[in-house]
């Protein structure tokens, strides 16, 4: 929760006019995603889309990894 809690903030400092659900979902993403398999992806989007039902949020592009 914390990790979510900074990566926030610095989302927050970084595009100031963003708002916050959508800061809260980027950081959401950002901090889980890369902890879990595949199959579980559609859950956690799921979720998401429960927790903040109509926002929608523009994907980072990291380029090549």
């Amino acid at each position: 929760m914390k990790s979510v809690l900074v990566m926030a903030g610095t989302l927050k400092r970084a595009s100031p006019d963003m708002i916050e659900d959508a800061v809260l979902i980027r950081a959401m993403k950002d901090a889980n995603v890369p902890k879990f398999l595949k199959a579980d992806l559609p859950l956690f989007f799921a979720i998401i889309q429960d927790l903040f039902p109509g926002i929608t949020v523009q994907e980072n592009d990291y380029g090549k990894l």
